[in-house]
């Protein structure tokens, strides 16, 4: 299992002082873009993201929830281990859009809806690192967990079979639900208002360890 701290729960006149309070806790930093038309939500852009690189050494995990994104994903600042993740149901091709990732020299996720068939992810999985199932409907942090998500990372799961290809889920995972969503065979735990919601993130998520029944890798 890796824990990714996502950035839209933290306080973002302070993010670099939030992010260094977890950094010895988490594997990754889980930064939402979002474009206000693919959702219905404005956060951040490649300024924010790339301001933030100086401060941490986090390997940052960008999902794009936007239109566009073979035009925006080259203007953010990516190492090999880093990764963007695109949408199935963005407007740009998938193929160009994996392929304009690719070029970046990062890994290159997919994405989908709650209501999105899982098969319209099958034809792009020998094309990316990881798929990312969203567990609440993209858009907002603090959303209740979709139940209905366990079954859909299970058949994942099977479809994925022995391909290197890591499976990430984000929407209402704490310390309640952690270990039934690693069970059903997630590699990457997303969680935003489990961690910088609390008063002690880092003791949050230490949280989210322990009921996951793992123990974070140094």
């Amino acid at each position: 299992m890796k824990l990714a701290a996502s950035v839209l729960a933290a306080d973002f006149a302070h993010l670099a002082r939030d992010v260094q309070r977890v950094e010895a806790m988490v594997d990754l930093l889980h930064l939402d873009v979002m474009d206000g038309h693919f959702v219905p939500n404005l956060t951040f852009g490649p300024p924010v993201a790339n301001a933030l690189r100086p401060h941490t050494r986090l390997p940052f995990a960008i999902h794009l929830m936007i239109e566009r994104p073979v035009r925006y994903a080259p203007v953010f600042r990516v190492g090999a281990e880093d990764s963007i993740t695109i949408h199935v149901e963005a407007t740009d091709p998938v193929e160009k859009a994996l392929r304009a990732i690719r070029a970046l020299g990062c890994k290159a996720g997919i994405s989908f809806r709650p209501g999105t068939p899982l098969e319209r992810v099958f034809p792009f999985l020998d094309r990316v690192d990881l798929v990312l199932v969203m567990s609440v409907e993209p858009g907002f942090g603090g959303q209740a967990f979709l139940p209905e998500a366990l079954e859909r990372i299970r058949a994942l799961r099977r479809e994925i079979g022995s391909r290197p290809v890591e499976i990430a889920v984000d929407g209402g995972i704490g310390p309640a639900n952690v270990r039934s969503v690693v069970e059903a065979g997630a590699d990457v735990i997303v969680a935003g208002s489990a961690i910088f919601g609390k008063g002690d993130p880092a003791a949050a998520a230490l949280e989210l360890w322990t009921r996951a029944g793992r123990t974070k890798r140094s």
